[in-house]
């Protein structure tokens, strides 16, 4: 029976791969046998991830560049080309929330800065997923196929307390790759989203435990209104991306955010 996960022979690009949820994506998809370009800012941990994908008897490469800085993209995009072959899979993994943009008791909406609201727009819109697709899918739409994946958040769905542009810049990341699909599938090409749930990261540890690594109230209700009363793990994202990665098992699947969230945005009371 054909294999409708096999990704060997395929190039697969990792924006934001040296990320803990980015780099977990890189591995899944080269245990699936892609040959993973990891992408990104920090050459060392950059270096790490590769060395654990090629321990693990998968393939990658490493290459440095700045997601908002699309000269930097390019760069690489030709660095890929020349090493790799060309780019069958853009996963866009990079962005975060910038706690100059979170509303706390000290902070409150309205005393934001515009500079700082953008500055979290270029992050999770711009370099987490404009200028990455407009440099590598057109490429895709000539040779006639390509699957970009893109990650939401479920405060794109329903925003969440505090992380007010944070959860504006992920509805748009959903917008946007909503457009991008009807724009591309005539050419081949395949958008979805990834919707992860809650996954302790650097970027939001210090809202969910404390520094002796209790739980802050808002863990407890996160945890409150998650059906499976637990936190994800990186590694759970992994069968998504793989799925929407595969043409054999996703081929019809376009426009479509895949939820990994341990079912809170079914929840309500």
């Amino acid at each position: 029976m054909t294999n409708l996960f096999d990704l060997k022979n395929e190039v697969a690009v990792v924006i934001g791969g040296t990320g803990v949820l980015g780099g977990a994506l890189a591995d899944g998809l080269a245990a699936a046998g892609a040959i993973v370009a990891v992408v990104g800012r920090n050459a060392e941990r950059g270096a790490a991830r590769v060395a654990a994908i090629r321990d693990a008897g998968g393939s990658a490469h490493f290459f440095p560049a700045d997601a908002m800085d699309r000269a930097s993209v390019a760069e690489a995009h030709a660095a890929i080309g020349k090493l790799c072959g060309d780019p069958t899979i853009l996963v866009n993994a990079a962005g975060g929330n910038d706690a100059r943009v979170t509303v706390t008791a000290e902070r409150a909406f309205e005393s934001i800065a515009l500079e700082d609201w953008r500055a979290n727009f270029d992050l999770n819109l711009v370099g987490g997923v404009l200028l990455p697709c407009q440099e590598f899918g057109p490429g895709m739409g000539a040779r006639g196929r390509g699957s970009i994946i893109n990650i939401a958040s479920v405060s794109a769905h329903l925003p969440l307390s505090r992380v007010v542009a944070y959860s504006a810049s992920k509805a748009a990341v959903l917008s946007l790759s909503q457009f991008l699909a009807r724009e591309w599938a005539p050419l081949g090409v395949r958008v979805n989203t990834i919707t992860p749930g809650f996954f302790p990261a650097e970027q939001n540890r210090k809202l969910l435990f404390h520094d002796d690594g209790t739980p802050t109230a808002r863990t407890q209700a996160i945890w409150g209104h998650t059906p499976m009363q637990r936190f994800g793990k990186s590694e759970e994202l992994i069968g998504a991306c793989v799925f929407l990665a595969a043409e054999k098992a996703s081929s019809f699947v376009t426009g479509s955010d895949l939820r990994v969230d341990g079912g809170f945005l079914s929840q309500t009371i």
